[in-house]
């Protein structure tokens, strides 16, 4: 990393007039707003022009790399082994990891998933699993380091020393309008990545209307700008473009959450949700070089679900401890017979949401009982008057702003008209 110094104003300016910042500034620009020696507002201004006039493909992985370089990394080569990691960009009932991870590790590759909490309208693994009684995120590396030595799955908190220049920039993200920079994005997600020091990273990039990111073509940008910076730093990376127009699986909320995974480690489960945890276990299978297994049979068999327990009881949660339920549920009637052709998936995380099972600040409590049940998925036909969705929630005063998020989420057709149902995986990026 260079030592030479700059004007904060003359590395804005360079980026203004749509030139290409120096290894060296970019080096320069992360570690002194680290340390406080570039102000906010000049940040801010930085951040700007990188939304209006890009990066290539040198700056992001340089600019990756100075975050990295902020902190520690992590280094799983004494495990006996070998490492494959998986990253979701977040929707409304992505419950995908709690499956994943256990399923994985059941076939000698270890997980070292490093997840975070929910906020807004898309739900945080870690939430989900402190439904369940006695389970700790928080780990210290020796503790991380021999479950999955012993285990070989573990979800726990990302520690503070992982790429700490992200934390800065990605707030200053949601307050300066440039949360939809794809380099920005891309750098945030795989300076963690990367400095968790994993072997081989399968991406879940979701497109749609509970997703980030709502067109095809930028979560395709999206995904081939991180496989570069995974492959380029010696990650083996893929991407999966993932459908997030409806949610996935019957349900949005934590302890909700955590019954449907069980279901699936049991062999039952939503077909989407079975369907999708199974392409990205044979896509981090693959890439820690275990091309020819397949996953299915283990979740048939009860060797994930093994896995599983083995999990949450290493973390001080009981696998056979009832899960939390809310107190209170209302219902959502369908407002006509015939075939359901839409569920909004945003409306739906916005309801969970309301109803406690996320925040609005990063402080709040979440209630574990508190999200929406879906009674029917796309294709489905209903009858009026027959449940469409169960809300659940602690505290019923919260009902009518979440009835007030659905308003217009469910389209339904003449039971004539066909619904078309596409499939859950979009599209498929590597190096």
């Amino acid at each position: 990393m260079s030592t030479e110094q700059f004007a904060a104003v003359d590395v804005i300016a360079t980026k203004r007039d749509n030139e290409t910042l120096s290894d060296a500034q970019i080096d320069w620009v992360i570690d002194a707003y680290t340390r406080g020696a570039v102000a906010e507002e000049q940040m801010s201004a930085l951040y700007m022009a990188i939304l209006l006039n890009g990066m290539s493909r040198s700056e992001i992985a340089r600019w990756t790399a100075a975050m990295i370089a902020s902190g520690e990394r992590m280094d799983f080569s004494g495990l006996s082994r070998p490492t494959a990691d998986k990253h979701s960009t977040g929707g409304v009932g992505d419950k995908i990891t709690l499956p994943l991870a256990p399923l994985v590790a059941t076939f000698g590759v270890a997980v070292p998933q490093l997840s975070g909490r929910g906020l807004g309208h898309t739900g945080g693994t870690l939430d989900k699993l402190e439904a369940i009684p006695g389970w700790r995120a928080a780990l210290s590396n020796a503790e991380m380091m021999a479950q999955l030595e012993d285990v070989g799955a573990v979800i726990c908190q990302a520690g503070s020393g992982l790429a700490p220049a992200d934390r800065k920039l990605y707030a200053l993200r949601d307050v300066t309008g440039t949360v939809e920079s794809i380099p920005l994005i891309a750098s945030s997600i795989m300076s963690k990545k990367i400095a968790e020091g994993t072997g081989a990273l399968v991406l879940d990039v979701k497109v749609g209307s509970g997703a980030f990111m709502k067109d095809l073509e930028d979560a395709r940008e999206l995904a081939r700008t991180m496989v570069e910076l995974g492959t380029d730093a010696g990650v083996r990376t893929v991407a999966l473009l993932t459908d997030m127009a409806t949610p996935l699986g019957l349900t949005a909320g934590n302890a909700l959450e955590v019954r449907e995974s069980v279901e699936v480690l049991d062999g039952g489960g939503p077909p989407d949700v079975v369907e999708l945890t199974l392409a990205l276990a044979r896509e981090m299978l693959a890439a820690a070089g275990q091309p020819d297994v397949d996953p299915a049979a283990a979740l048939q068999d009860g060797r994930a679900m093994d896995t599983w327990r083995r999990m949450i009881a290493a973390q001080g949660g009981d696998p056979d401890a009832a899960l939390p339920v809310a107190q209170h549920t209302e219902q959502v009637l369908a407002p006509a017979d015939g075939v359901l052709a839409g569920l909004d998936a945003l409306a739906v995380g916005v309801a969970a949401w309301r109803l406690g099972a996320g925040r609005a600040r990063k402080e709040d409590a979440v209630q574990a009982g508190a999200g929406v049940e879906l009674h029917a998925k796309p294709g489905a036909v209903v009858r009026a008057g027959e449940p469409l969705l169960t809300l659940h929630t602690d505290t019923p005063e919260r009902f009518a702003r979440a009835q007030e998020a659905l308003e217009g989420a469910v389209t339904i057709l003449p039971e004539g008209d066909r619904a078309a149902v596409g499939p859950i995986v979009l599209d498929r990026v590597s190096a």
